[in-house]
């Protein structure tokens, strides 16, 4: 059994175990992650540079819990928009940034949770009472595609240890460049149990 918090406040050792005087939680939410990397993939990128501290913040405090990255089924209902559809752009941006979302968030330290349909990039908000739009992935390419390319990084996560040994250990993650708001370029280093830089 896992057991998870979903908890947005920044009270202090919901991951500690109850012997230290914690709460004794497996992980936690990283909410604080999820708020600021949805406001920034809406914006237009001209606009990102003053916002660049919405990609890189998280790292200040990622070390004092165990959390997971989320993008729950809370996101992506009652008028939030699914999650393609807050990507910034037309269609084909829309996509790119998606990938690319994806890509930062297999990168960052923590364990992972998306919610069903983002992942081959439904565009309708979820809706408890009806299955996901399937039907998609087989009429349109770039449903197919985007699916294909979760499938791909799903994989490359799991078979690079890099990315997921050293979550909760300020070892396994180095800084490359996190202030290049200009250009809103993030580069960094995983680095795993085998101190292989993948």
């Amino acid at each position: 059994m896992i057991t998870v918090a979903e908890e947005s406040t920044s009270w202090e050792g919901i991951t500690k175990s109850v012997e230290e005087g914690g709460l004794g939680f497996d992980y936690k939410w990283n909410m604080g992650w999820m708020n600021d990397t949805l406001s920034y993939i809406k914006l237009d990128p001209i606009y990102r540079k003053y916002h660049h501290n919405k990609m890189n913040f998280s790292m200040m405090y990622n070390y004092s819990e165990k959390f997971i990255l989320p993008i729950s089924h809370d996101e992506v209902v009652h008028g939030k928009k699914s999650l393609i559809n807050k990507m910034w752009g037309d269609d084909w941006k829309k996509y790119a940034g998606l990938r690319l979302y994806a890509s930062f968030m297999m990168g960052h330290p923590g364990k992972k949770l998306m919610f069903m349909g983002c992942e081959f990039g439904q565009f309708v908000e979820w809706r408890e009472w009806e299955e996901l739009q399937w039907s998609v992935i087989e009429e349109f390419d770039i449903h197919r595609k985007t699916k294909e390319y979760f499938k791909a990084l799903n994989k490359f996560y799991l078979e690079n240890s890099s990315l997921w040994s050293l979550d909760y250990e300020e070892e396994g993650f180095k800084w490359m460049d996190a202030d290049n708001s200009e250009e809103s370029v993030l580069s960094f280093i995983r680095i795993g149990k085998n101190k292989r830089k993948n």
